[in-house]
């Protein structure tokens, strides 16, 4: 799986915090894990970017020319990839990502000179630039801040 991974270690914040246990900071993790997923979801559907804000690469001319700009777009066909993209959250980890072969090739590329002659970008056996849609924006960041900020406030009360 390629995916996105937030930690805590559950025995320094539990001490930290002094009240909050082991389960209470899972629910919390869980709901950051939730957030990142969504958060994820976003960028494939509709921002089109990696997490740092950069443009994604373009298809080739010649990809471009076998997509039906209507249904398709970067990273988006039949919307299996955003669909894939699971909160796996266990105890004190977030794991967020997809289980998808291609969603690895889109976020990390390929080697383009192992591309087949002839073959556009994008297509089978083709090399394919990266397209980081994994990560933490500066605005993604806050938000799971702020997240986590009002749940301990909440559970601390």
């Amino acid at each position: 799986m390629v995916g996105v991974v937030v930690e805590t270690d559950a025995s320094v914040a539990s001490t930290a915090l002094g009240r909050l246990g082991d389960e209470q900071l899972a629910l919390v993790m869980y709901e950051v894990g939730a957030l990142i997923e969504d958060q994820t979801k976003l960028r494939l559907a509709d921002e089109k970017t990696s997490p740092e804000g950069a443009a994604w690469a373009p298809w080739s001319a010649a990809y471009d020319e076998s997509r039906n700009h209507r249904k398709h777009s970067l990273l988006v066909a039949e919307g299996d990839l955003r669909d894939s993209v699971q909160n796996l959250t266990t105890g004190t980890a977030a794991v967020v990502g997809s289980n998808l072969i291609y969603a690895a090739h889109h976020q990390f590329g390929t080697d383009p000179s192992k591309r087949k002659a002839g073959v556009p970008d994008g297509a089978a056996g083709a090399g394919i630039p990266a397209r980081p849609w994994l990560g933490l924006s500066a605005d993604n960041r806050a938000d799971i801040e702020a997240l986590v900020a009002g749940r301990l406030e909440d559970l601390l009360q």
